[in-house]
């Protein structure tokens, strides 16, 4: 091991070709990856009674040049479901996350983040909605 890197040390174009290789496998994983870009991540859903579901949608797009999946999403609370997509996202390809928001044990202001996990340059994303639950 010590001779060969005195050999690559003492031959600078041994070094160079070490050095290009490494940073050309840098730069391919720089670039080669998936980006989750969500087109309007705050929304409101203005006032609604107690006990309605609450249905909004995010569009996404992957604008990334790798496929994009998705591994988890999060919620503050069990009155929040999401709906995504299980199968990758091809680059420039458009889907969308459908939040439904059960009302019936919530009342007042509503102020909500989700979490998006995926293998985006971005890793976690998230997404907001609020509103307000009117207690009659």
């Amino acid at each position: 091991m010590q001779n060969n890197f005195k050999l690559i040390y003492k031959n600078p174009s041994n070094f160079r070709g070490v050095f290009y290789l490494v940073l050309f496998l840098v730069s391919t994983s720089a670039f080669g990856q998936a980006y989750l870009n969500i087109k309007d991540s705050k929304k409101s859903f203005g006032i609604v009674k107690k006990g309605e579901v609450v249905k909004l949608k995010f569009e996404f797009t992957n604008t990334g040049n790798e496929p994009l999946i998705i591994f988890e999403v999060k919620t503050e609370c069990s009155c929040t479901k999401i709906e995504f997509p299980k199968t990758p996202i091809l680059p420039n390809e458009t889907d969308e996350f459908t939040v439904l928001f059960d009302t019936k044990s919530v009342y007042d202001r509503q102020d909500r983040i989700v979490e998006i996990s995926s293998n985006s340059k971005n890793k976690i994303q998230k997404i907001r909605f609020k509103g307000v639950v009117l207690n009659k």
